[in-house]
């Protein structure tokens, strides 16, 4: 991962936000795919942009897409993209959807970005570089208890029933007056800025998560999966994000580590 990486990637979500851009609170063809979850014609249209760009510049590289599958490449390097991670809310008019990339190198993500085109907000995560939100070095805060963390999930449509307990084992030992449902990536943003303590979902794909890592690790927070083993390319979707990572262990108590 080289510099000129984190400036194609900066090219890409600026590619995406102009394809968002003209649908938002406007109308525009959707429709459901296989598993009952919607896509629209801006979540295309943003990945296409993006895949226009990757395969003029980056041919040999793999492109895993949420709309459009999986290209593979021969250079061990892979892009991952959600164009619209929170299609519901961008469905709502509500301006916390986000545009997702991720680059790995041998199944680790290296880079990721955030990025809210209608607020104008993008965070920027990079193995060895401090992560930043619109150029300007973010970090998390730190959690003296779980009593005084805000934690947050995308909701609890999202979970089975068995990991809806053990969320709900960890919801009660937070500041539950202070819980957050919706938001998708959103979240993950606001805890690498210092806004939220905790993020916990389950069921995630890979485009949902990859981008993320950077982000928080590279503004001193900590991510894994529900056992606490670090999070890569074959992770299960069971996601923990902390912005101090001295809580992690009892985020992982709290969840009862065993579902």
């Amino acid at each position: 991962m080289t510099p000129a990486d984190i400036l194609l990637a900066n090219r890409l979500a600026d590619a995406a936000g102009q394809a968002i851009r003209p649908f938002f609170r406007a109308s525009y063809i959707h429709e459901a795919k296989a598993d009952a979850s919607p896509v629209t014609e801006a979540d295309r249209t943003a990945e296409t942009a993006i895949r226009r760009i990757l395969d003029a510049e980056c041919p040999r590289d793999g492109i895993v897409g949420e709309e459009f599958g999986e290209k593979t490449g021969t250079s061990g390097r892979r892009w991952i993209i959600d164009p619209i991670d929170g299609t519901v809310s961008f469905m709502a008019g509500r301006p916390i959807f986000g545009t997702l990339i991720a680059l790995l190198e041998d199944n680790w993500p290296v880079l990721g970005v955030i990025d809210q085109c209608i607020n104008g907000e993008r965070w920027v995560g990079a193995a060895g570089y401090p992560t930043t939100l619109n150029g300007a070095p973010v970090q998390t805060r730190s959690c003296r208890a779980l009593t005084d963390a805000t934690l947050a999930t995308s909701g609890p449509q999202y979970f089975s029933q068995h990991d809806g307990d053990h969320f709900m084992a960890l919801a009660a030992q937070t500041a539950h007056k202070k819980m957050l449902f919706g938001g998708d990536c959103y979240n993950y943003a606001l805890l690498a800025s210092g806004h939220v303590d905790i993020v916990v979902e389950a069921g995630l794909k890979l485009h949902d998560f990859a981008a993320l890592i950077p982000v928080i690790t590279g503004a001193g927070g900590m991510m894994s999966d529900w056992s606490g083993e670090p999070l890569h390319g074959a992770s299960d979707g069971h996601i923990i994000a902390v912005g101090d990572p001295a809580r992690l262990d009892d985020v992982l108590e709290a969840l009862v580590c065993h579902h």
